[in-house]
């Protein structure tokens, strides 16, 4: 017999985790001097911001190919 699988919806959605995520790399980064782990927790900023659009333009109703 097989296991079934646990299907819970994440309590925030995916732009709001996205958000989350770079305002705690953001502050994380603020509390260390300048160097390599600064530089890292900034770039992971940069990253999630970037996933957070393109996740808005992917998800926005705008023009959809057609099939």
């Amino acid at each position: 017999m097989t296991k079934k699988r646990n299907r819970t919806r994440p309590a925030l959605s995916l732009q709001e985790r996205l958000d989350k995520f770079t305002q705690e790399a953001r502050a994380a980064a603020r509390k260390l001097p300048a160097g390599a782990e600064r530089h890292t927790l900034l770039q992971k900023a940069r990253d999630g911001e970037a996933a957070a659009e393109m996740e808005r333009l992917l998800s926005s109703p705008g023009p959809q190919a057609s099939k």
